[in-house]
């Protein structure tokens, strides 16, 4: 099963933000799951602080989808993959705006 979980999440890595995930759920869930709130009390900025800071960790499309899936672990947010794949596509959309592959 562990083999199966590292496969599928290896997979997912390899995939483009944009290939799957609707912007607009992304915002729903991100909304619903108090991960701007979180964010904000991390950096004490405007919303959207930590995502455009200079320094900030996520600069790929794979270091988006390996954040969130730590975060969702994490803090037990009970997120489904396909839940995953709506906030990086929101976040993309958003903040990042990666180019397309």
């Amino acid at each position: 099963m562990k083999d199966a979980v590292q496969i599928l999440l290896a997979t997912a890595l390899l995939l483009p933000v944009s290939a799957f995930g609707s912007p607009d759920e992304g915002r729903k869930l991100v909304d619903s799951s108090k991960c701007e709130t979180c964010h904000q009390n991390k950096v004490y900025g405007p919303v959207g602080t930590i995502y455009l800071r200079k320094d900030r960790k996520v600069t790929t499309p794979a270091k988006l989808k390996a954040q969130l899936a730590m975060c969702n672990s994490q803090l037990n947010l009970g997120l489904f993959p396909e839940d995953e794949q709506h906030i990086a596509s929101f976040l993309d959309a958003t903040y990042y705006k990666f180019p397309p592959r």
